[in-house]
């Protein structure tokens, strides 16, 4: 196992109950206001994806290092397609709303630090959206599910993208504990506003048992 790979392990398990709730059905509760239809989904969507272009596409026009210059601009090429095809779907919506997370992510400018909080950004958008995919799933669209599940290979394949930049950019021990501690607290910054959305709605954030 390789230094990214364990470093990713640590992140898993230290917002292992954060992550867990992020990819409950609660989850597109609270991103639609407590509107699960198509319309709600998909602007939520569009909002996500919109964000998320616009967030790395800051961080490339700033980035000194070279290889993270380019993973970002990777993926906000990727996030931009995402949100083309989710406005599509959509009659003249224009995002107005910056999710929490990304408000977290575009006040970082750190390398090693914007590296980790990738990784923590694409774990908890990862949740999310298989929560997108079932719900087409169920409404008998299969055309958006397996849209969606395109959008959460994208995911997989960022995620990867990110570990190997983070070979690249963490050079010690301290290195990684600063990237380990950006990639959690962007899944906080998801987590916090995800708990917010619920109690705004008197719903309880902690699953039922």
């Amino acid at each position: 196992m390789t230094d990214a790979d364990d470093l990713l392990e640590t992140v898993r398990a230290e917002n292992e109950t954060e992550l867990s709730r992020l990819g409950s059905s609660k989850s597109l509760y609270a991103d639609t206001g407590g509107e699960i239809d198509t319309e709600p989904v998909l602007r939520a969507t569009a909002d996500a994806e919109h964000a998320a272009w616009r967030t790395f596409e800051g961080w490339a026009d700033d980035e000194g290092h070279e290889a993270a210059r380019e993973a970002f601009a990777e993926t906000a090429a990727e996030e931009r397609a995402h949100y083309e095809t989710v406005a599509e779907k959509l009659d003249g919506y224009e995002p107005e709303t910056v999710p929490t997370l990304h408000e977290y992510l575009r006040g970082l400018e750190d390398t090693v630090e914007r590296t980790g909080a990738l990784v923590g950004r694409i774990l908890a958008s990862r949740r999310s959206k298989d929560q997108v995919v079932g719900y087409f799933v169920g409404d008998a669209d299969p055309q958006t599910a397996g849209l969606f599940r395109e959008f959460g290979d994208d995911l997989d394949d960022q995620l990867e993208r990110a570990t190997d930049l983070l070979e690249a950019v963490c050079v010690d021990e301290t290195d990684r504990e600063r990237a380990v501690e950006a990639a959690s607290g962007a899944i906080e910054a998801a987590y916090d506003e995800y708990v917010d959305s619920l109690e705004a709605l008197d719903a309880n954030p902690k699953p039922v048992c």
